[in-house]
């Protein structure tokens, strides 16, 4: 959340919200006054992510069932995060550059998932990793998704945890010319 650095009042919006693990974190940071937007093509993780706002009385809180490409907020954002789904996607390049055309300029965009750790222990790993991803929700081994946003960007951070076997990177949007 901290590399979002939203403001209260601020616009944001999770890209393969789920369950709704990280609306209350979300919905903490930009306050009462802000929006959250959360977005997901699974019916029943949205509807768990809707009781949760339901129960919680979050009047500004939008969930929306939709391909994330194809997704429009209904104003500019004040930040984006894909927050263990990016290499779920197939079309996450698109998605990516989707979300990036609708935040505002000099805001970021975070991404924050799983991946090889380097070296041995990687490529011990990567057969696991292969099956498993065939079988689960859990993303794609290959992709590289710090360097699809590095692209997008001169101001881009990246922080390896978790014995480098997670990243979480950072983005922010050219401020306008």
């Amino acid at each position: 959340m901290d590399a979002l650095d939203l403001k209260p009042g601020d616009r944001v919006l999770e890209i393969g919200c789920g369950t709704g693990k990280n609306l209350r974190a979300l919905r903490e940071a930009v306050g009462p006054e802000g929006c959250v937007y959360g977005v997901d093509l699974s019916e029943g993780m949205l509807a768990r992510a809707a009781g949760l706002c339901a129960r919680e009385s979050w009047p500004n809180v939008t969930l929306t069932r939709s391909d994330a490409a194809k997704y429009s907020a209904p104003n500019p954002l004040d930040g984006v995060i894909f927050s263990l789904s990016y290499s779920t996607m197939p079309h996450h390049k698109e998605v990516l550059i989707h979300a990036w055309h609708q935040l505002r300029p000099g805001k970021n965009l975070v991404i924050m998932d799983s991946k090889l750790p380097p070296g041995v222990r990687g490529r011990l790993i990567l057969p696991y990793a292969i099956s498993i991803s065939k079988l689960s929700v859990l993303g794609n081994p290959y992709i590289r998704p710090w360097e699809e946003l590095r692209g997008l960007t001169d101001d881009f951070q990246m922080e390896e945890v978790f014995l480098e076997s997670y990243y979480i990177c950072r983005g922010r949007k050219p401020a306008s010319v």
